[in-house]
């Protein structure tokens, strides 16, 4: 018998396909032609299927006689064009069944419950012209098939069957969470396998996610109810964690400390550490006053005006810019804030050009590029002259070429052509002189120094003399030297070595690029360089590593480290697309990671002022009436929280020095008006001991700030230093009757209820009588009724007493007295709640009592007819109620009798 092509995988259909292809390419020479008309491929009718089944007992016995010793073909396996693939791909049926697209085709549309039945007549059916042609049973290749070889359709079944089904979970694709939660609405979904790809799979049903909002203090839960110990982790939670407060205030447990120190305190230490972390980096004295002269030069040019919900808004004025700025540093002052702002005045500020209105917009242009650069290189070499000077000092007389050197790396080429003249290196002023000449004088420099490395004279040049060569050839690559044996051969020169990145750039700027180069590709030649040979090209490290490169900070440096801010302002001005979040990094300023003070001006004055730059996440503008930001100059601007975030973080710093006014004044910078306001009133909050009369003139003077947030925050410290009569009469002068009516009937009247201060009592309470007060009827008219009537019920009481013929009036206002007591003294109980404050138990004993005693003097039985329970009295006045009562009972009793 041939030999069958043994598969490694029953179950795998793709691996059958290169084995029938490769049995029907080698029986291609031995195959009948084929007639025209027949079409072994298509589906085999139900009658053709019959008849291939149905076969004579007799006939298939004699077959298996004559055929015991013959041997299958290799042409009867197979009948078909390798060109032509069954589809294998798994579909859904009308009744839910699964099987192969091209089972589906060949037995049609079938029911549900016939579908198991038909595999077997399509398998004989398949097996119908092979045997016809090889003069073999039919049923005995359906055998012989079976057992060697497995179908498509049994595959794919049994491979079903053997898959584990197992519940699998996915996220929905519009989650963009790493950690997501039902909470928010990112639940998982329930997984859906896909049958075919002639399914898709259904959307997952849209969940709305839940809506989260920041909850005030006062409308919260848990006020009131702080020291509740229901829930400890509820109530004592949070203190066991470490916590920020004030003032770069860090409150913890036990010390801080890594993971290899070892601890000195006990694990059950309950010791509490207030740690304050300095926002700025340097002299606490020095820093106050550069800061207080940067705001009070700020402050001189910002109109404090109130924005649309009447919340005061500092709104920068124009006049704002770098120049103004420039105007507090004298001309000898090369510090790097000064130098900052002169950078920024030479590359932001308006420049008058001086030309006419008939110069087109090209001219303009070019003509303050040239301005701009010129501006640049006047700024940058007065920059690196005190470098520039410290080198000097550093150079030996011995090597006139070094000092030539080191003078062309400032850029002052008048001294270094006196130099070269004093030394006798008249040829070499003269080169000099032309220092950033055109093209042809360059190329004629590079000629020279290529003529001495191919005769090997550079040996006997100095090195200080080739680097001034390379320069002024443009050239600021390694200049190699003639490459020889020993004596004649010539190290290679680097003219930017030893050179910090001010001097490195300006060697860009002065020799390398042409005369005619913008600021923007002397700045790209610049940092291509740097970034691929930091080695060589001096980065644009902060000017406080440069100083002192060994400076430990206490701070973890990022890596990369940031740029120097006036690189920053040079690539601002280069790149178009830079924004200002790109720049503004605490750590380009001081080697604080948290001093935002100069981001902070920069700000303000690049985009604020100037307009010429804002932060990446700054909103779109929208109408005037969605706009967040709208300022007197009439821009209207989207929303920026970084803004704010800066002058959150510049203010905090400002509180941590005490300069409370200063720091209001930055968060009047705050483009939000809720924000602002809730800003500033948790500042003054915080600052209430340092309100005192100069501190609170200059608040409500210069800055502008409403009475009403001064007086409220005073009236809190007022509080916590146990004044309450003094913070009860900031409330009332700030306006905030609802704030002195909950600190009235808490703190203030149930002191005067146990005095009996009948007069006080009511003169806490009358002036707010008017007002819209929450819980008014409940607590504070309840005092007033009370002083009421216990003034005012007796005197009706003489009156109509001694009166021969009562007044009707007073008549009627001693009824209406007499039908109230009951009901005040049935809320009294709700009014004086607290547990934990003695004075109101005292109070509220006092308060019924007295009525209870004035109601049985004038009317014993009005009391016993409503029904009413003492509460909170003691077995005195009880007993007296109880006699009373039953006296007057006795006594109408008699007269009726």
């Amino acid at each position: 018998m041939t030999r069958f092509s043994a598969l490694a995988s029953d179950s795998s259909d793709d691996e059958q396909l290169p084995y029938v292809f490769q049995d029907a390419q080698k029986s291609a020479g031995r195959l009948p032609t084929k007639p025209k008309d027949t079409d072994h491929n298509l589906p085999l009718s139900g009658s053709d299927e019959d008849e291939d089944i149905e076969v004579d007992e007799d006939e298939t016995e004699e077959e298996e006689e004559s055929d015991n010793t013959s041997e299958m073909e290799e042409d009867e396996l197979a009948d078909v064009e390798p060109s032509k693939i069954r589809n294998h791909a798994l579909v859904e049926d009308s009744d839910g069944e699964i099987q192969y697209e091209h089972a589906r085709s060949q037995s049609g549309s079938s029911s549900s419950s016939d579908s198991d039945l038909e595999v077997l007549p399509q398998r004989v059916a398949t097996t119908g012209p092979w045997a016809g042609r090889g003069r073999v049973d039919a049923q005995k290749m359906h055998v012989m098939q079976t057992s060697l070889f497995r179908m498509p359709e049994e595959a794919a079944a049994l491979q079903a069957m053997n898959q584990p089904t197992r519940p699998r979970f996915k996220l929905s694709p519009t989650v963009s969470r790493k950690h997501s939660r039902d909470s928010i609405g990112d639940g998982r979904f329930d997984s859906q396998e896909r049958v075919s790809f002639a399914h898709d799979i259904d959307h997952p049903v849209y969940r709305p996610s839940r809506k989260y909002a920041r909850v005030e203090t006062s409308a919260s839960a848990v006020a009131g109810n702080e020291d509740a110990l229901v829930d400890a982790g509820f109530a004592l939670g949070r203190s066991f964690r470490v916590g920020w407060g004030s003032c770069g205030t860090l409150v913890h447990l036990g010390q801080l400390c890594g993971p290899s120190n070892q601890i000195q305190t006990s694990a059950n230490s309950s010791v509490v550490t207030k740690t304050t972390v300095p926002f700025f980096s340097g002299p606490r004295d020095d820093i106050g006053n550069r800061v207080s002269r940067l705001l009070q030069h700020h402050l001189s040019k910002t109109p404090i005006v109130k924005d649309e919900d009447g919340v005061p808004f500092a709104d920068p004025s124009p006049e704002l810019c770098f120049s103004s700025f420039t105007s507090l540093y004298p001309q000898t002052d090369r510090s790097n804030e000064a130098l900052l702002f002169r950078l920024g005045h030479a590359l932001f500020d308006n420049i008058d050009l001086h030309l006419g209105q008939e110069v087109t917009v090209d001219v303009r242009n070019r003509v303050s590029s040239i301005r701009r650069k010129a501006a640049l290189s006047a700024w940058l070499g007065d920059a690196v002259t005190s470098s520039v000077d410290a080198d000097l000092k550093k150079q030996s007389l011995a090597d006139p070429a070094g000092l030539i050197f080191t003078l062309l790396s400032g850029h002052q080429i008048e001294k270094a052509c006196d130099t070269a003249m004093d030394c006798g290196f008249v040829k070499l002023a003269t080169l000099i002189s032309q220092a950033s000449g055109d093209f042809e004088f360059r190329e004629d420099i590079r000629e020279q120094l290529q003529l001495w490395r191919e005769q090997r004279i550079d040996v006997h040049v100095s090195e200080s003399v080739r680097k001034i060569y390379s320069i002024l050839a443009g050239s600021l690559d390694v200049l190699e030297g003639s490459k020889a044996s020993s004596i004649e051969r010539c190290p290679d020169v680097d003219p930017l070595k030893g050179l910090d990145w001010k001097r490195t750039f300006g060697m860009y700027l002065w020799y390398a690029e042409p005369m005619d180069a913008s600021i923007a590709q002397v700045y790209a030649s610049y940092y291509r360089a740097s970034r691929e040979t930091p080695s060589r090209v001096a980065p644009p490290r902060p000017h406080y590593l440069e100083s002192v490169p060994s400076l430990k900070s206490p701070f973890n440096m990022p890596s990369p480290v940031p740029s120097d801010a006036l690189f920053s302002l040079i690539r601002l001005h280069a790149e178009p697309a830079c924004s200002l979040s790109q720049v503004l990094s605490p750590l380009s300023f001081t080697s604080s990671p948290s001093d935002y003070s100069f981001p902070w001006h920069l700000y303000i004055v690049l985009s604020r002022c100037m307009r010429v730059r804002d932060l990446s996440d700054r909103g779109e503008s929208g109408s005037r009436g969605e706009t967040l930001d709208d300022d007197v100059s009439g821009h209207h601007e989207g929303h920026s929280p970084s803004a704010d975030l800066l002058a959150s973080s510049y203010a905090q710093q400002l509180e941590q020095l005490g300069m409370l006014q200063e720091a209001i004044f930055v968060l009047l910078h705050i483009e939000g008006s809720a924000g602002r306001e809730k800003a500033i009133r948790d500042l003054l909050h915080r600052s209430g001991d340092k309100l005192d009369e100069w501190m609170c003139s200059g608040i409500l003077g210069s800055l502008k700030i409403p009475l009403v947030w001064v007086n409220d925050a005073k009236a809190i410290y007022a509080i916590r230093q146990g004044n309450v009569f003094d913070a009860y009469q900031l409330y009332m002068d700030a306006g905030l009757y609802q704030s002195a009516h909950d600190l009235a009937v808490v703190e203030l009247a149930p002191e005067a209820v146990i005095r009996q201060d009948f007069e006080l009592l009511a003169s806490l309470l009358e002036r707010m009588a008017s007002q819209s007060i929450d819980g008014w009827h409940l607590k504070g008219k309840a005092y007033m009724d009370y002083a009421h009537a216990m003034t005012r019920l007796p005197e009706l009481h003489i009156s109509l007493s001694d009166a021969a013929t009562p007044d009707a009036v007073e008549e009627q206002e001693f009824e209406s007295l007499t039908r109230s007591i009951p009901r005040l003294i049935s809320i009294l109980p709700d009014v004086l709640s607290s547990q934990t404050d003695p004075r109101h138990k005292v109070a509220l004993a006092e308060m019924v009592s007295g009525l209870t005693a004035i109601l049985d003097q004038v009317k014993p039985l009005a009391l016993a007819q409503s029904h009413v329970r003492l509460t909170g009295v003691d077995e005195a006045t009880k007993l007296r109620h109880i006699q009373t009562t039953a006296l007057e009972r006795f006594m109408r009793s008699i007269q009726v009798s």
